[in-house]
């Protein structure tokens, strides 16, 4: 076994450890699937339109699995076509209305639907079949069992009757299900729990990544260069971490204004202390070890001594911390948006659906704020398993 550990590389070491750790590979799988489901967007959410909010006011707080026919009626005008990419990050405006139905039937050129209402009180309405087609028709005739219609500077068409109804039945009424609810708004809570997934997981990437540029250079400066610097650098931290970090983040947060980007750069600009202490405190331990000692008398320079034989060496706590930082980015942020100065509506985000729903956990509808709580615990709890993963696997004494 040692002789088989002696000729592998030291990442595949650490990943033969890592998979023996089953909750670091459960957490593992958590974190993947979340980061899937971001990047997937709005190509997998039901509602594809941009930030999933399309509102439906007659369907507002129905429950999970929630089932309902809907109508889909052309819109006057016709959107353009979007490319999957496009509509993959920023979604799609849709080219209907959606009406929900409780019934409806067909009768010659016309559609005689229930409206829903959770009541039952609905009252039938007509809808001429052409008009949920083609919105844009000026002229209708009908002869027999066919319909001749015309539109504004275009010949007449004529198409039988039963075509136009079965176009209607096939194309324009869709059975949707609701597999999360809705909520009070019409919304759809399983929609805009995934693009929250998005917010979450890139205000950790990028606070992270925001934390380690930071961390890692002043650390690096702090540690390798000692003396002042060291006492310059570590005044500095020292300043920055006696504030308390949620305070820091309102207080960046008011100076930077409200918005996406601007959570991103606050969340990432509070978490540079911790990796700037452990990056310094493993550099001292190893800047004179005889690997650095011989860098230095071949006149490898300090940038390339730092870059190619010091931080390589460090790697380790870092990533372990940074993946501890990656779960306190993404409480931070909730509790931001909880609070009403993070993400801003109508983007979804986690925090600011606990915000909008909290209020229904003492009524019928408390699912609306316990999923997207729920969400929280588990990604947060994803990301801090990981990190004791990684910690197991990278230690060297085992």
């Amino acid at each position: 076994m040692q002789r088989e550990n002696q000729s592998q590389s030291p990442g595949m070491i650490t990943w033969m450890r890592f998979r023996r750790n089953s909750i670091g590979m459960v957490a593992l799988a958590i974190i993947i699937f979340a980061i899937l489901v971001s990047i997937l967007g709005y190509l997998i959410t039901p509602d594809s339109t941009p930030y999933s909010n399309t509102q439906i006011l007659e369907i507002s707080t129905q429950k999970p699995g929630f089932s309902v026919d809907m109508l889909l009626v052309q819109k006057d005008e016709m959107l353009p076509k979007t490319n999957i990419f496009l509509k993959m990050l920023f979604g799609a405006k849709s080219n209907y209305t959606s009406i929900p139905v409780s019934s409806y039937g067909l009768q010659g050129d016309s559609l005689l639907a229930i409206m829903f209402d959770p009541d039952g009180i609905g009252e039938p309405t007509k809808l001429a079949l052409p008009d949920i087609i083609f919105p844009e028709v000026y002229n209708l005739m009908q002869t027999g069992d066919q319909v001749s219609f015309g539109f504004l500077n275009q010949t007449d068409t004529i198409v039988s009757l039963e075509r136009l109804q079965q176009t209607v039945e096939n194309k324009h009424i869709n059975k949707q299900t609701y597999w999360l609810g809705t909520d009070q708004f019409g919304r759809d809570l399983l929609s805009r729990l995934i693009i929250g997934t998005r917010v979450s997981l890139s205000v950790g990437a990028i606070s992270v990544s925001i934390s380690l540029i930071l961390g890692i250079l002043l650390g690096a400066l702090a540690g390798y260069f000692g003396k002042r610097t060291d006492q310059i650098i570590m005044w500095f931290i020292n300043v920055v971490w006696s504030i308390p970090t949620l305070l820091l983040v309102i207080a960046l947060t008011f100076a930077l204004g409200r918005g996406f980007w601007q959570i991103f750069i606050a969340v990432g600009l509070t978490m540079w202390v911790e990796v700037a202490r452990v990056v310094r405190g493993q550099i001292l331990s190893i800047r004179e070890k005889e690997f650095i000692e011989a860098g230095r008398a071949l006149g490898f320079s300090h940038f390339r001594i730092l870059t190619r034989h010091i931080i390589p060496n460090i790697l380790s706590p870092v990533i372990v911390i940074s993946a501890a930082n990656f779960a306190s980015a993404i409480l931070i942020e909730a509790g931001l948006s909880f609070l009403g100065i993070g993400v801003q509506p109508p983007m979804p985000s986690w925090g600011s659906m606990v915000k909008e729903y909290y209020s229904f956990i003492i009524l019928d509808s408390a699912y609306l704020a316990i999923i997207p709580g729920l969400a929280i615990v588990v990604l947060v709890l994803a990301f801090m398993a990981l990190g004791n993963a990684l910690q197991d696997a990278l230690d060297v004494r085992l």
